[in-house]
């Protein structure tokens, strides 16, 4: 008999059907306007042949011979055995090596549930047993993290309550210029959860409402058609020289708000000297602009026109920021906001992120849902986190960090849990030789992805699909239940159970459980939220919010701090949490680091890799490697959805006509893409829909090498980062600069080989291993 089940994830909420434990498919939720095709896709995944089914150990690491991680074969082994593995090699390594040679790595979004959060569990497990090395900021928007604090105070993602929302921008707003576009296909997404997707409607509702729109970015599809955007092709990395040509000629023409950047500013008079090449004999005027970005001069002038004379909104995406210099774009565009006039004004003014999660504009907040109980960390070091390669490769080197000198630690254990580092870091042959760099590296996995396979130990654990809990997304108003749809496939555990095994090993079972199943922990984390929200009457007991599967949250009440509106009614009653109490236009703090690529205020540097650079000559193309529409990051890359999008099994690269034209490639030929750092197969897409010397790859097809260890070996299956660079965007925050990279595509003419991405590696049981 059939039963139909509540389903949460990070790209939305579903039904799932099961018949005596198979999953038979997977439903959108009745009343979602726009459901991701993803959750579908996930039964394809549920039971591949690339589910981890037991405990695995390197056969190599086993025979104590040199590591060879990413070639070599696994022996299957018993949890007790693996549960003695890694204890003692925790000892091992916190006895001879200290505490912060253990790296508590699980950066990734691992599944939206609030208690078995793969980060939050790891990263108390490893606290508990004496402290690790933690890493710091997202690959995401390690940038603009770092930034915004200095420029207009307060948490680096406070922002997200202080910009305006798509209903104030409907109901206030004329004009909107997105730099780095508004791609709807980000909006599927919310971490940590999602009742229903609203982003597409709400930026409907704009355009209805007479709100025009401008895309500045080198992708047409960058922003949704139904909003009628005018779109502006820019070169990859020059939206700060558009921002401040533009800015520029705000100035000349006296079209800049005095008054706002007088009040509620400060440094606008050392900014204007740069602007008007003062300081280096250049005017930023939108000709020299115009030479730089694509953009035509008089295109600028009037988008300076158009911002001044209008209630409008800057915006900026994520994408923006993850190249050389990224936190030049995200300073300048708050810059530009300043001098529009209408920073402040209601639905007015500046923003970052829209549409790059169901989430950034919806709403300003969500009320508190309480997670897995932190607990402090012994070991005060960390790294950011777009340098794991460089610790591993280089301990003990010293690097900068916004205003910091930081040590790299010895790490010697890597423990890996809820997410997949050869997804997200850049150039993966350095990655994979920095990888051969510790003593051991512990995953957490459910399917033999890449990094499961580069792994010594593999610890198989139960999908989300196969464990309860109850999600609550950012900004999200819901509260979502999660009930065990299925059985954990093979011996999969929760994270949770393992850790609790390695913690009764280590002598600290009572502190990590705190004596609670994980059917208590899920039931006692809703009831601390429940008593938390002050009146328990806001949302029923356990029993019942289980019963109906997703309860309503009650809003926060604003204002939020750091509110720009406020700022403008009154900057001395309102200060923001800057130096100066104002936005920070010239940063003193900045300025006092002494940076050679971060000046005091916004400037623009030239990319070490871009379409106006010698390397040109050789590699004529430059690569965006975005988001995928498919799934998210890595995540169900196996699943049906994504499998779905592929072209003879490689995932798809999208490339100018004419740049096909002259290369003879066609719509659905597999081509070679490459660079001095790599080179990947994948499938053509010919296309008007971006620019000429852009093409486009998304990120999180799984890593296939031809040749694992082999440094430049090619990739059977299409993922980026074995061409971009792993090179910091600056000293200031050491983010990645995923989208400062060229490349070049050719025809693959050749044999096809298999795409062995979703295989298994070699496998053996133990008595296979002791009879060797």
């Amino acid at each position: 008999m059939e039963r139909r089940l509540p389903v949460a994830t990070h790209w939305g909420s579903f039904v799932a059907v099961v018949d005596s434990d198979r999953l038979v498919r997977i439903e959108p939720a009745p009343g979602d306007p726009a459901p991701s095709p993803i959750g579908p896709g996930m039964v394809t995944a549920a039971e591949d042949s690339a589910r981890i089914l037991r405990p695995a150990v390197r056969k190599g690491w086993l025979d104590g011979r040199p590591p060879a991680r990413g070639a070599d074969s696994f022996v299957e082994v018993s949890w007790d055995e693996a549960i003695t593995l890694v204890s003692d090699e925790l000892r091992r390594v916190r006895s001879r090596h200290g505490d912060s040679a253990v790296f508590g790595g699980s950066y990734g979004w691992a599944s939206a549930g609030r208690f078995h959060h793969a980060q939050g569990q790891l990263h108390r497990f490893l606290a508990l047993g004496g402290g690790y090395t933690d890493s710091r900021n997202t690959y995401s928007t390690a940038a603009l993290e770092v930034i915004l604090p200095h420029v207009i105070g307060g948490h680096p993602w406070s922002y997200q309550s202080r910009m305006p929302m798509w209903d104030e921008i409907a109901e206030h707003c004329e004009l909107v210029v997105a730099f780095g576009g508004l791609a709807l296909k980000n909006s599927q997404i919310n971490p940590g959860g999602l009742a229903r997707h609203q982003t597409r409607d709400l930026q409907r509702r704009c355009r209805e409402a007479g709100v025009r729109f401008v895309s500045v970015s080198p992708i047409r599809g960058d922003a949704a058609g139904f909003l009628d955007a005018e779109w502006l092709p820019i070169v990859p990395n020059t939206d700060t020289a558009a921002m401040l040509g533009i800015a520029h000629t705000m100035l000349v023409n006296g079209w800049h708000d005095e008054d706002f950047l007088r009040r509620c500013c400060t440094g606008f008079d050392r900014f204007a000297s740069y602007l008007l090449g003062e300081l280096d004999g250049v005017p930023k005027d939108a000709a020299w602009a115009a030479g730089i970005t694509g953009i035509g001069r008089e295109v600028l002038v009037d988008l300076a026109r158009r911002l001044t004379s209008r209630r409008s909104v800057v915006m900026v995406n994520y994408a923006v920021q993850r190249a050389d210099h990224g936190e030049q774009p995200i300073w300048m565009s708050v810059v530009l906001a300043a001098m529009s006039g209408s920073m402040g004004l209601p639905g007015c003014g500046w923003g970052a992120g829209y549409a790059t999660m169901d989430a950034t504009g919806v709403a300003p907040a969500r009320a508190f849902v309480a997670t897995i109980p932190e607990v402090p960390n012994p070991v005060p070091g960390f790294i950011p986190v777009a340098r794991i390669a460089d610790a591993l490769l280089n301990p003990g080197e010293v690097i900068d960090y916004d205003g910091m000198r930081l040590t790299l630690p010895d790490l010697r254990l890597v423990y890996w849990c809820g997410g997949n580092p050869f997804h997200h870091h850049q150039d993966l042959h350095r990655l994979t030789r920095a990888w051969q760099r510790p003593d051991t590296v512990v995953v957490h996995e459910a399917w033999w992805n890449t990094t499961a396979k580069f792994a010594d130990i593999v610890l198989p654990v139960a999908t989300s699909l196969e464990r309860d809990d109850f999600a609550a997304g950012f900004s999200d108003p819901h509260v979502v239940a999660m009930p065990k749809v299925r059985e954990p496939a093979g011996e999969s555990r929760t994270d949770h159970r393992i850790f609790a095994a390695l913690a009764s090993r280590l002598g600290f079972e009572k502190e990590f459980t705190e004596g609670r199943s994980e059917t208590e922990w899920v039931r006692h984390l809703y009831e601390v939220t429940r008593a938390e929200l002050g009146d328990e009457a806001v949302l029923p007991d356990f029993d019942e919010f289980w019963r109906r599967s997703a309860v309503e949250l009650p809003a926060p009440a604003g204002p939020f701090p750091g509110s720009f509106e406020a700022l403008r009614a009154d900057p001395e009653g309102f200060p923001l949490a800057t130096p100066s109490g104002r936005i920070e236009i010239f940063s003193e703090e900045i300025d006092s680091f002494g940076y050679d690529d971060c000046a005091g205020h916004p400037t623009w540097y030239e990319p070490t890799e871009w379409l106006r650079a010698g390397l040109a000559e050789r590699f004529p193309l430059h690569l965006i490697s975005n988001q995928p529409a498919s799934r998210l990051h890595s995540q169900y890359d196996n699943g049906g959805n994504s499998l779905g999008s592929k072209i003879h099994g490689r995932e798809p690269v999208t490339i100018n006509r004419s740049d096909a034209a002259a290369r003879g490639i066609e719509s659905g030929m597999v081509v070679r893409v490459h660079n001095d750092r790599g080179s990947c197969l994948a499938g053509a897409i010919v296309s008007d829909d971006l620019m000429p010397g852009v093409v486009q790859l998304s990120t999180g097809a799984w890593w296939d090498p031809v040749q694992p260890g082999e440094t430049g070996t090619l990739d059977r299956h299409g993922n980026p980062n074995v061409l971009t660079a792993d090179r910091p965007c600056s000293r200031l925050s050491q983010g990645p600069s995923a989208h400062s990279v060229l490349v070049d595509v050719e025809r693959h003419d050749g044999p096809l080989p298999d795409v062995l991405a979703f295989t298994p590696p070699g496998l053996a049981r133990p008595d296979d291993h002791s009879n060797e």
